[in-house]
């Protein structure tokens, strides 16, 4: 796209309207829709909110051909064709003439606009009826947006800035984002206006829209909104503010940075299926159904931990092969193991340093991540860069059959603990998990670096330690090598065993995805979910009444065998209930108990490890290189 305007005069423009922007933060829908100089400028009216509809208009300048792409896929590596939903496309000249118009492909549209009127307006209707931290939703009860699944971009105009009103809001509704959107407590508007820097940046800051309950806290110099829509008598407010205040400020102490003055947290807590969140720049947003947060606190405070630490591994440590983001195909990376996995090994290094978990649930749960990983056949096959290369093929059930792959989460989470352990020990205890962070922070983020993958991680890894970890790389991130966990545990004095049990079985095995119910990827000849009809492909909507979201498995793990439960079953069927007994299995798992004869000194490094501190004190000294900040925006 030709944006007609010279760079220094667009920059006035841009600093000109941000001024604006920040002293009347709600403008309203008064003034006339059009183009603005060098501007795209988005409308979004929520008008026919029963129908699950955005009206969507787009006001740029240029004459000639002109083409607009809608996303194939954001934030989840799936290819979900966001284009399924847009009907009625049309554009039309300044002087409101019809502009011809085609498609060019499933994404794409070409409008031809008429070069004496330099404003074009494009306009569209796209279905929002998405629930999650990965979709769009609009209803009666509120709208979530991820801006990916909403607006279109020129093709040559990603990088232009952005102005976007959203109208016809109900009067009682309010509007929280990370970033686009000015904060306003007030209620009563119509509409609100934001900016964005550029399309990426717009769609990296994802709203929330409708009679939320909002609270905010401070800590160490930072503002943090808290938004939760869900039922008031689902959850606490203070006790959410509570664990979060612990968990950010564990963070920011473990890093010694913090790269923004405000962040936000979006919570979804519906009384129905909910699992996941996704991190964005300056926010996140979290899917937790309420019965799994009374159920399991911990559910709450482990999603917040992950996603809150994405705001440097992933947002800001990121790998080169995620950028630029191509919005029509995959992007394929080595590094999810990293920027997935190894995000959930700091999680726990959170939880444990904000008190949220003793030693004991700690070493539980990593005992039980390494069940789950060593469960899967197919760890002696698929390499941890091969699962995060295979991130796109997650959507096809058949896909989670154990002999066919490995989470990246749960091998890149385990590989995190051991590369954290081999640094303490190549370095006796001096350098850690918590220097390696700190050092590609530095050397990476702060420079405006995307790192190399695997590659980068090691020579971070080598940078920190002064020793080679070649060998580590090639054998258990690029190779299939069993992992060393014998030789790295001892240096904590902690001894792995495996125990074979009985385990509860609902006669067929399930996936576990962020954005669907957990669907059948196998039956077991003979059992009863055979003879009650249960086949592949099945989705497990509920189970005695409760929605089934999370991982299935491990609910399942948790009932008494002969139990009967009740599951509601969708099919090509349709709907139906059936009853199940649950039945035994043997199987095996792991424990993480002390060694015989552990020293003074392996506990010492044992609890400087589980906190993610050096020996040498509760601050990682400093590394050549890798000087540490304090706060920045």
């Amino acid at each position: 796209m030709h944006l007609r305007v010279s760079g220094r005069l667009l920059n006035v423009q841009v600093a000109i309207f941000l001024s604006i922007s920040l002293l009347f933060p709600c403008i309203t829908a008064a003034q006339d829709f059009g183009c603005e100089p060098g501007t795209l400028r988005y409308q979004v009216s929520l008008r026919d909110r029963a129908a699950h509809i955005a009206h969507v208009q787009l006001a740029y300048e240029g004459g000639g051909e002109q083409d607009f792409q809608l996303p194939a896929w954001n934030a989840l590596y799936q290819v979900r064709d966001f284009a399924q939903y847009v009907t009625r496309v049309e554009a039309r000249d300044g002087a409101g003439r019809l502009l011809s118009h085609r498609k060019l492909d499933k994404s794409t549209w070409r409008i031809d606009a008429d070069a004496k009127h330099g404003c074009s307006i494009l306009s569209y209707d796209v279905v929002a009826d998405t629930p999650g931290s990965f979709g769009a939703q609009i209803n009666a009860d509120h709208a979530f947006l991820n801006w990916a699944m909403v607006l279109m971009y020129p093709v040559d105009g990603r990088a232009a800035p952005i102005r976007i009103r959203i109208t016809d809001l109900p009067t009682e509704w309010r509007v929280a984002d990370g970033e686009v959107f000015p904060r306003t407590s007030d209620r009563g508007a119509v509409s609100v206006e934001g900016a964005a820097e550029k399309y990426d940046a717009l769609v990296d800051s994802p709203v929330e829209i409708g009679k939320f309950t909002e609270s905010s806290f401070e800590e160490g110099g930072a503002t943090y909104r808290v938004i939760v829509h869900g039922e008031p008598s689902d959850f606490d407010m203070a006790a959410i503010k509570t664990m979060l205040r612990k968990v950010v400020a564990a963070a920011v102490d473990w890093m010694q940075d913090r790269p923004y003055k405000q962040y936000t947290f979006i919570y979804h807590l519906p009384r129905g299926p909910a699992s996941g969140g996704m991190e964005h720049a300056y926010s996140t947003a979290i899917d937790v159904d309420a019965q799994r947060v009374a159920d399991h606190p911990l559910s709450l405070s482990g999603v917040s931990a992950h996603e809150f630490f994405h705001l440097w591994n992933v947002k800001r440590i990121r790998p080169r092969t995620l950028e630029p983001v191509d919005y029509t195909r995959e992007n394929y990376t080595r590094a999810l193991w990293f920027s997935e996995g190894v995000t959930s090994t700091v999680q726990e290094h959170m939880l444990y340093r904000a008190g949220l978990i003793d030693e004991q649930q700690f070493l539980d749960r990593l005992a039980f991540q390494i069940s789950s990983l060593e469960s899967r056949a197919a760890h002696s096959t698929q390499s941890a860069e091969e699962s995060s290369l295979d991130a796109w093929l997650e959507k096809y059930p058949y896909y989670h059959q154990p002999e066919r792959s490995v989470s990246y989460y749960t091998n890149g989470q385990i590989l995190g603990v051991l590369l954290d352990l081999r640094m303490r020990e190549v370095t006796r205890g001096i350098r850690s998990l918590r220097d390696l962070f700190q050092w590609m922070n530095a050397n990476y983020a702060k420079r405006g670096i995307f790192f190399d993958d695997s590659v980068g991680v090691q020579k971070a890894a080598e940078s920190v330690t002064g020793a080679s970890f070649q060998g580590f790389f090639s054998h258990y991130v690029a190779g299939t090598q069993e992992l060393p966990y014998d030789e790295l545990f001892r240096s904590v004095g902690l001894k792995l065993a495996r125990r074979t049990t009985q385990v509860a079985s609902a006669g067929f095995t399930t996936s576990r995805r962020f954005d669907q119910p957990a669907i059948v990827t196998g039956v077991e000849e003979g059992s009863d979910a055979q003879a009650q009809g249960i086949a592949t492909g099945d989705a497990i909507l509920e189970m005695n009444g409760k929605p089934v979201s999370g991982n299935f498995a491990a609910t399942i793990a948790a009932a008494k065998a002969n139990d009967t439960v009740r599951l509601k079953v969708r099919s090509r069927r349709g709907e139906r209930e059936v009853n199940i007994r649950i039945s035994t299995r043997m199987g095996d798992d792991y424990v993480l108990n002390e060694a015989q004869g552990v020293t003074n000194a392996q506990r010492a490094r044992r609890l400087a490890w589980m906190r993610g501190d050096s020996e040498t004190g509760t601050k990682a000294t400093p590394i050549a290189g890798a000087a540490t900040g304090g706060p920045q925006q």
